[in-house]
């Protein structure tokens, strides 16, 4: 246990470092503190001598260890009112009734990256679980074409078609009809088999223009069958100062580059989870928070990565703010 004025200055260097990256003095806590930077000095010490905060070479400032994060969320932090400007824009997308629970998602977790400035990881669900019940397309132009599909749980999918060169509606239609009689009961993951071994040796014989719509509608579902990862704002975390070393830049690119790792960002537990450096299977210099969401009875992931230095009580407010707003649709 610490003090009532070691956590008040452990409070404070943590929520300066977040808000400015560098290391904090005793002389800067001063009047905050109401007491001398000696004082001061001394109860850094000790912080430091129990694991809590680090000095840096650079300065005689001191830093949060990862030790101190964890006391910081643990045992300080309060979770932060959503601000007007983050409500509003989040409540657009929320609210929007012409969006499926999936687009809300993706489009949710976008607005948070550009909020937050960190990188928003959704793992949706396992397409294999789903079984294709019906598709349908809706002619937008000349040359797209909107394809829905919907599964045997009631999960609505939807994707835009480009067709090059002009195709007539009919042989649309037809090329619909042919695939609804011979993938109807195939997981998603398996439709771009079937599609391949079954309805391109036969396509021929009933539509005229059968490869262009062949390979439009093949380029679709191997998309549908591949979309359980999406990663948003790459770039945001590595803007942020911890990442200026090009190495490092080099590494943290590679694990979003690998779907193995990005997958092993999974949540299994409930609520709203903190996972600070070495706690994550990601990278020793990042904080990962995460948290499981349940739609139409399919469980996902919905997280952010950023540094350990990190926004934790807004991050923790936006995230349960989506997941308030989509568990049990």
């Amino acid at each position: 246990m610490i003090s009532k004025r070691q956590e008040l200055l452990l409070k404070l260097i943590v929520e300066d470092y977040i808000k400015n990256a560098r290391p904090v003095g005793s002389k800067a806590l001063c009047n905050v503190m109401k007491c001398s930077s000696a004082t001061i000095r001394s109860e850094m010490n000790s912080l430091e001598e129990i694991g809590l905060l680090e000095k840096t070479h650079i300065s005689s400032g001191r830093v949060p260890s990862e030790k101190g994060y964890r006391y910081y969320v643990d045992n300080i932090m309060e979770p932060k009112k959503l601000n007007g400007e983050d409500m509003l824009k989040l409540q657009t997308i929320v609210d929007n009734k012409s969006l499926i629970v999936n687009d809300i998602i993706l489009k949710s977790m976008e607005i948070i990256s550009e909020l937050t400035h960190y990188t928003t990881i959704v793992l949706g669900k396992q397409s294999s679980e789903n079984l294709v019940q019906k598709i349908e397309v809706v002619p937008i132009d000349e040359n797209n074409i909107v394809a829905i599909v919907v599964t045997d749980k009631g999960h609505v999918e939807h994707k835009n078609i480009y067709i090059p060169g002009h195709v007539e509606v009919v042989e649309i239609k037809q090329t619909v009809d042919l695939i609804n009689k011979l993938i109807i009961g195939t997981s998603i993951n398996n439709v771009s088999e079937v599609l391949e071994y079954q309805v391109k040796p036969i396509i021929g014989k009933y539509v005229k223009q059968h490869e262009i719509l062949y390979n439009a509608f093949y380029n679709a579902f191997s998309d549908f069958a591949n979309e359980s990862i999406k990663v948003n704002g790459t770039k945001n975390i590595l803007m942020q100062p911890e990442f200026n070393n090009a190495d490092k830049i080099r590494e943290i690119i590679s694990k979003f580059e690998d779907k193995d790792i990005v997958e092993s960002i999974k949540e299994e537990d409930n609520g709203i989870n903190i996972y600070i450096g070495s706690e994550n299977n990601f990278d020793d210099d990042v904080t990962i928070i995460k948290t499981k969401y349940i739609v139409n009875g399919e469980e996902g992931t919905i997280a952010l990565i950023g540094p350990k230095r990190m926004e934790y009580d807004r991050v923790v407010t936006l995230l349960n703010y989506i997941k308030e707003n989509i568990d049990g649709k």
